[in-house]
């Protein structure tokens, strides 16, 4: 591969230091064979241990601030963020392949997230007391702690804005953290983090790149309290399967099959049509939280073939920084290999497929470009329909009854999300809440609509645990319990 003029480099964060490291990592370009967008160091595992070391003699002095006192230190560190969001943004749209305009929100969305996680900060030491009770002669005092070292690793579809549903919590509870970015698309990512480390407190926040082998020290150093890992249903298990051997907390959030329900009376219109298009195809189909299955009421089946074949008619395939492109390329070879793999038995099976669009040339020829692509009333044993496809191809099954649709919806092994669409908020109320999923949408879905306040997380083996909001918080602490004996209901208990 050849490295572009303006190659970025970034470096490892540890203790408060910039360490650069014999070791680098090339991060190609997806869009651009041979292009390589920049350099990260690569850790060895020494250096992972140093941050683990560093992170823990951090934590003492950063856990005993009240949480107020650290919000007010990380209100302080992450001003000024945004002041190089254009160069982050054409960072992480090289390196990733996505258009501009969504990497620029990646990062927007990991300071709303920040800046929600803080106004939470007088309601993070609030404990309860639980008085005395008829035989219970102890009042007893319940408050939270914080659990030590936490590493939070994050995928390369939407690096920033998923760290921020995590990162600020884990610190505003009192924990110290190392941020590992994905070693595919780790430039941007490791550029935030590292501002916003250089102005808290050395330790408080480190940053770890590199190469898989080299990262188990993330996971099974015993001074690792917790794990809090997005990604694949595969890399969660084998981060559980890590985590166990030295009983590390988890938390993971892992992909989904998610299920877009129309009921009868669903509106279809340009409005919700192009949310529909959105939660479909945004970031080339590769958000985990996108719908992956629409199923549709068979009286209206063709008005959203015919709505998103209409829409697909104008996406416009190229490079992320183009002005005027609308999908960029899949991140890797590999995953796009398997989306074309899944197409083509979707094909081979009869299924009707429906591609569109054209693929770029010139020096975008052989990047990791598909057409999208909708497939109409596949059986349901293909595996567009059964795996996630992480791509732009989507199945629009129909049906004839409500219950018919719901058993269809939770008919999968994941449960991350789901919608439910309907002019009746009463059916959308009744459907939704028969969906095996941790969220839900009503006439609406995907990342562009979700509530940063709430808790978000999955259900069956898209993981366990929750992000954002209090609940995301609490996450990253744990409970202790005081009892102070009460002497005179002490007295009383014992006549």
């Amino acid at each position: 591969m050849t490295e572009t003029l303006e190659t970025v480099r970034t470096d490892l964060f540890i203790g408060g230091d910039h360490r650069t490291t014999a070791e680098t990592l090339e991060v190609a370009n997806p869009a651009k064979p041979g292009v390589i967008v920049g350099l990260a160091a690569s850790a060895s595992k020494q250096d992972v241990a140093d941050a683990v070391a560093a992170a823990k003699s951090a934590f003492p002095a950063w856990s005993a601030l009240t949480a107020v006192e650290r919000a007010a230190a990380m209100a302080d560190a992450i001003a000024g963020i945004a002041d190089e969001r254009d160069v982050d943004a054409a960072v992480l749209s090289q390196e990733n392949g996505k258009i501009r305009f969504e990497s620029w929100i990646d990062a927007l969305v990991f300071e709303i997230r920040w800046n929600l996680a803080l106004m939470h900060a007088e309601e993070v030491d609030q404990g309860k007391v639980l008085p005395v009770a008829p035989g219970i002669p102890v009042e007893t005092m319940v408050n939270y702690q914080p659990l030590g070292v936490v590493t939070v690793i994050v995928p390369f579809n939407w690096p920033i804005a998923i760290l921020g549903a995590s990162l600020p919590h884990a610190l505003l509870a009192g924990n110290t953290a190392i941020v590992k970015p994905p070693p595919s698309a780790p430039l941007a990512t490791t550029r935030v983090v590292q501002r916003i480390a250089e102005k808290l407190p050395p330790g408080v926040l480190n940053v770890v790149t590199g190469t898989d082998e080299n990262m188990a020290g993330l996971i099974q150093n015993t001074d690792i309290a917790k794990v809090c890992f997005t990604g694949s249903v595969n890399g969660g298990k084998r981060i559980m399967e890590m985590a166990s051997k030295t009983l590390t907390r988890v938390t993971l959030e892992l992909g989904g099959n998610d299920p877009a329900v129309f009921l009868e009376d669903a509106i279809i219109d340009d409005t919700h049509l192009d949310r529909l298009y959105a939660a479909i195809y945004d970031t080339t189909g590769q958000i985990c939280m996108n719908a992956k299955r629409v199923y549709v009421h068979n009286s209206r089946l063709d008005e959203v073939v015919a709505g998103l074949s209409e829409r697909l008619e104008r996406a416009v395939i190229g490079y992320g920084l183009d002005e005027g492109t609308t999908m960029g390329p899949l991140h890797s070879p590999v995953q796009k290999a398997f989306v074309e793999e899944i197409i083509q038995e979707a094909k081979d099976a009869g299924a009707d497929v429906r591609e569109f669009g054209e693929l770029p040339g010139g020096d975008l020829a052989g990047g990791n470009f598909l057409r999208p692509a909708i497939v109409v009333g596949p059986d349901s044993s293909l595996r567009v329909v059964t795996q996630e496809q992480f791509g732009p191809v989507i199945p629009i099954i129909g049906f004839d009854s409500e219950d018919e649709a719901v058993a269809l919806a939770n008919d999968t092994w994941g449960g991350l999300c789901g919608s439910v669409w309907t002019a009746d908020s009463d059916a959308a109320t009744r459907v939704g809440g028969k969906l095996v999923c941790g969220y839900v949408w009503v006439n609406d879905h995907g990342a562009t609509r979700l509530d940063l306040r709430a808790p978000f997380g999955g259900m069956k083996q898209s993981g366990f645990g929750r992000e954002q909001g209090i609940e995301g918080i609490r996450a990253f602490q744990d409970t202790r319990s005081i009892a102070t004996i009460d002497a005179a209901a002490l007295a009383a208990q014992a006549h």
